[in-house]
């Protein structure tokens, strides 16, 4: 199988054949380097942290699974017997999903409009692809847009204002400039690169108010040990 600019596929497919699978390197241009072990990306239910595990519990009707990479999520729905359809941009990831028979789309979510949904999952720092926090409101809107009538939207992500405080427990980034959540990722797999692209961690409070500006009810469903959280928007 051929893959260009796509380190998620290649990872996948190394994984499904057995073949030797170092880590998925994440390069940050404001953090060390970050990795991804590889068979991660195939947990189980068994295997999800909570945070997860709460999202799947909530889920409701046909399902859009976004930016579902080896399907964990999308797997585990498909048992359960909902009608699922994951979406990715990776090709490699998506050709994963088709042996599998499970329904996918390889599109950015930014593109795709084909369907409607009673639940749009989101997972994984999922908010993280709005890209900035200034983009999320107008994210939301188009998620929206793809729900059905009474549908939601889980999704979750993290504040991660505690990388920046300094000995006394005050902010040392600086307050006028970008927002601290956004950065920007490069993603490595032997000698496959997703090129850099741009990610943003987002506090409860602007998620909600991201929420509300783009018309949807905002909750907060669940919190994880590492300032991480679930949030449910609605219509």
């Amino acid at each position: 199988m051929i893959f260009e600019n796509d380190p998620l596929g290649a990872a996948i497919w190394d994984f499904k054949n057995g073949a030797a699978t170092p880590n998925i390197t994440v390069e940050s241009d404001l953090c060390d380097d970050d990795v991804i072990p590889v068979e991660y990306l195939f947990r189980t239910e068994e295997e999800m942290p909570e945070l997860e595990l709460t999202a799947l519990e909530k889920v409701k009707g046909r399902v859009l699974d976004v930016g579902a990479g080896a399907g964990c999520h999308s797997k585990v729905l498909v048992e359960k017997g909902y009608d699922v359809t994951a979406l990715d941009t990776s090709k490699g990831a998506c050709d994963y999903l088709e042996s599998l028979h499970i329904s996918n789309v390889n599109k950015s979510i930014e593109n795709y409009q084909e369907e409607k949904y009673d639940t749009i999952l989101v997972l994984m720092n999922g908010l993280g692809l709005a890209g900035t926090k200034s983009n999320l409101p107008f994210f939301l809107s188009h998620l929206k847009s793809l729900l059905n009538p009474g549908g939601q939207i889980i999704a979750d992500s993290a504040d991660i204002s505690y990388l920046f405080e300094d000995e006394e427990g005050g902010l040392w980034v600086d307050l006028n400039a970008q927002y601290y959540g956004e950065m920007k990722f490069n993603m490595k797999y032997k000698d496959q690169e997703s090129g850099w692209f741009d990610w943003v961690y987002v506090d409860q409070e602007a998620a909600i108010i991201a929420g509300e500006s783009a018309g949807l009810k905002a909750d907060i469903i669940s919190e994880g040990p590492n300032m991480n959280y679930l949030i449910k928007y609605s219509l």
